[in-house]
């Protein structure tokens, strides 16, 4: 029994800090750091997160990651990281359920507060975002203390919004064109 028990017991760590340990997602674990999001994510939850892999980063144009990255930026990237958790734990075979039960697409709003679109194409789950932006599961079901994770091959872009402190059109502008703010 003992052995079952810890065989079911749930990982020491957290959704955050399965991106510091996990090499293929260290663009994440730094821009979770960047963002301030870290602790959050370290917190009791449940949350799901759709993590991107460094790959998924790298495809994302120079501009626009280097915009995100910014300080200056940090409210933008916020929202960017934040559009790919879910309050809760979502298992892959719940995801599966659901768009089942949908029809063929599940929809789930973000803790950024914007929906994400889940569908199956041929066996696989893909999750659709914004502004054509979408990526497929790669690994899914990483168990954590405080929830789980799924390894997503792109970056999901929610629909941006500007911080208040900056003029609209300014912060409209760099979004749409993605290049950092003058």
């Amino acid at each position: 029994m003992t052995d079952d028990a810890t065989a079911d017991a749930a990982p020491a760590s957290t959704v955050a800090e399965a991106a510091t340990t996990n090499p293929d997602l260290t663009t994440l674990a730094k821009a979770l750091t960047a963002a301030g999001v870290t602790e959050t994510l370290n917190g009791a939850g449940p949350f799901t997160v759709f993590a991107p892999t460094d790959a998924a980063f790298a495809a994302v144009p120079q501009p626009m990651t280097d915009y995100l990255m910014d300080p200056a930026n940090k409210d933008t990237l916020t929202q960017v990281l934040t559009y790919h958790v879910v309050p809760g734990k979502v298992t892959a075979e719940d995801l599966y359920k659901k768009i089942k039960a949908g029809g063929g697409t599940a929809k789930l709003t973000t803790v950024e507060g914007q929906e994400l679109t889940f569908t199956e194409v041929q066996g696989n789950i893909k999750v659709d975002g914004t502004q054509g932006s979408s990526g497929y599961v790669t690994t899914q079901d990483l168990a954590q203390s405080n929830g789980v994770v799924h390894v997503l091959n792109g970056v999901l872009i929610p629909n941006l919004t500007p911080p208040s402190a900056e003029p609209a059109a300014d912060t409209a502008a760099a979004a749409t064109e993605a290049t950092p703010a003058g």
